[in-house]
């Protein structure tokens, strides 16, 4: 039963109920997360409209003239939770790293005491697990980084920062799926479209599935960049296995 799984519920205003499931990041307490995000919205509950997933806590809004919070909690705790199953998914994005794809590289190395082929190589050594999506539409954070790569944001953001910069910052990384403001660091860019309107569904992968970055060159970045924009997807789907 769900009630078994959250530590704790707040109030969060006179609309929506904040569950708790965790203090620390860490993909058991996510996979709760998401799995009782999944149960209530198969539930469909008159009145519940928004379900927010997060790193560790998930917040369910409903229309406080349809229910009152005491009366959502007592339909949550009661939920069948453990007959929604996970599956998964991995997929490999294409990066160029460094110059002006990258243009962090090389002071995210020397802040870390590493060369930048070294930063190129830890990056793309393992898949990371998408927790949640934000701050922009399909903006995959993602984790967690080893303790020789993270490194505190920018203290100055950028006001634009390119779709597909693939960046980290703290023990998060992520990929930039449209042109936004920014304070992360970029280590790289990716050819591969993240967010795509007239795609069915806009975005490819969600939260609890994998991302895995493989570095390129500039001539096969050239490449993929003509076949994204021929309509082709550069983005390889790869068997799941557990990470």
């Amino acid at each position: 039963m769900a009630k078994t799984l959250w530590i704790d519920a707040f109030m969060a205003g006179d609309g929506a109920v904040l569950l708790t499931f965790g203090h620390e990041i860490e993909p058991r307490v996510n996979r709760l997360v998401h799995q009782v995000g999944a149960a209530v919205r198969a539930a469909a509950i008159p009145g519940v409209w928004g379900i927010v997933p997060a790193y560790t806590t998930l917040l369910v809004e409903y229309d406080p003239l349809a229910m009152r919070g005491d009366q959502l909690l007592s339909r949550l705790e009661g939920l069948p939770v453990d007959d929604i199953s996970q599956n998964p998914k991995s997929f490999v994005l294409p990066v160029l790293y460094g110059g002006e794809a990258g243009p962090d590289l090389t002071v995210v190395a020397d802040a870390l005491g590493l060369t930048p082929e070294e930063v190129i190589r830890q990056h793309t050594a393992s898949p990371y697990l998408i927790y949640c999506l934000g701050f922009s539409p399909g903006f995959p954070l993602c984790g967690i980084l080893p303790s020789s790569l993270r490194l505190a944001r920018r203290s100055s953001p950028r006001t634009v920062v390119p779709a597909g910069s693939v960046a980290i910052a703290g023990s998060q990384t992520g990929v930039y799926p449209t042109e936004t403001p920014g304070g992360w660091h970029l280590l790289g860019k990716t050819p591969a479209r993240l967010f795509d309107l007239q795609r069915n569904p806009p975005i490819f992968y969600q939260p609890g599935d994998f991302l895995w970055f493989r570095a390129v060159d500039a001539e096969e970045f050239s490449r993929l960049t003509k076949l994204v924009m021929a309509g082709h997807s550069v983005v390889e789907e790869v068997p799941y296995a557990a990470h």
